[in-house]
């Protein structure tokens, strides 16, 4: 491929929490209608199309988690050793990239379906970005691609998602006499502790073997609560994260999680619910699935492809790609056009 000039300029966008978001949309914006493409919707969010009946649709978010001290200039793309290094190089801007260079190369005139091409932000965080989209009620294609880092393996599905917190309110009292008040530390535990009892009984059992992990995983992240060590706690939080192996655990888990808050005072905040999916696409004949979350779980109604480069080093010191997957990619991309839009 060479020097990399897309990917370099991508990278030079500072969209930690969507910093340089307007800058790096008109950058992808100009690129795409110098191809071809006109624009049909244009927030912090961008979506390009190119011809007729679009078949196809690819799908990047353009913002990236933080880095740390040790990462020396993180806003230079820098190859040494057969690799590229930079903040987002791997996620998520190597596939925005790839996308971009596969395209350069299709003629559009030998395709009988068109294209449509979908930029999102806020997706380290919140999602924001393809919510907008979801909530705006957005006609996806049939097929969609999400440039996702996955060392150049396909992915037809994904894990579900629950992220909930839940406050627990309590009366405080001194602790030498701990009748007269309620401790929210301790209804926190207990609840926890039954949550947990049914988890292991109810749920984890349920396996599901299409998944590396096959079973919904739950794990307690944060607790935080009470004001004194002599004190009887007035109030506690806990933060809980569910990754569901079967959508019917999603009603279950939530059914259960209500019941409890009831006898433990307890208020419960979903976060996060994302359905996991499975998409038998017809011309991939080794289906795989990952357990990590991305914005296809957003997605309904179209046949989602999660592809992307490698190594898989998201969200480390010193990100980076190799030059063999990124060029791999650019061409497979360019298969896919190929094989649904012709």
């Amino acid at each position: 491929m060479g020097n990399y000039k897309i990917l370099k300029d991508l990278v030079s966008f500072n969209t930690i929490k969507d910093n340089q978001n307007k800058e790096i949309i008109n950058y992808i914006e100009n690129y795409l209608k110098n191809l071809g493409f006109k624009t049909e919707y244009k927030t912090k969010v961008l979506i390009m199309s190119i011809g007729e009946n679009p078949k196809l649709g690819f799908l990047g978010h353009t913002d990236t988690v933080e880095y740390i001290e040790e990462f020396k200039n993180p806003f230079d793309l820098i190859i040494k050793d057969n690799h590229i290094y930079g903040l987002g190089v791997c996620d998520m801007k190597g596939g925005i990239s790839a996308m971009l260079d596969a395209i350069s190369l299709i003629n559009f005139s030998e395709l009988k379906n068109g294209m449509k091409l979908y930029f999102t932000y806020d997706e380290e965080i919140g999602f924001g970005g393809v919510n907008e989209l979801v909530n705006n009620n957005e006609i996806f294609p049939e097929y969609i691609i999400f440039g996702e880092p996955t060392n150049n393996e396909v992915y037809c599905g994904h894990k579900g998602l629950i992220e909930c917190v839940v406050n627990f309110k309590g009366i405080k009292v001194h602790s030498s006499n701990p009748a007269k008040g309620i401790s929210a530390n301790m209804n926190a535990v207990k609840f926890l502790y039954e949550l947990d009892e049914f988890y292991n009984n109810e749920i984890k059992v349920d396996e599901n073997n299409s998944y590396e992990i096959p079973y919904t995983t739950m794990n307690v992240g944060t607790m935080n609560g009470g004001s004194a060590r002599n004190s009887v706690s007035a109030y506690c939080e806990i933060s809980i994260d569910f990754r569901i192996a079967n959508k019917n655990h999603i009603e279950k888990i939530i059914k259960k999680m209500n019941s409890l808050s009831y006898k433990y005072k307890a208020e419960i905040n979903i976060i996060e619910l994302i359905e996991p999916f499975f998409d038998d696409i017809e011309f991939i004949k080794e289906k795989k699935t990952t357990n990590f979350m991305t914005e296809a779980g957003k997605v309904k109604n179209s046949k989602r492809i999660i592809l992307g480069t490698g190594p898989i080093t998201a969200h480390e010191v010193n990100e980076n790609i190799s030059e063999y997957s990124y060029n791999n990619l650019v061409n497979q991309y360019k298969e896919l056009i190929y094989k649904i839009c012709k």
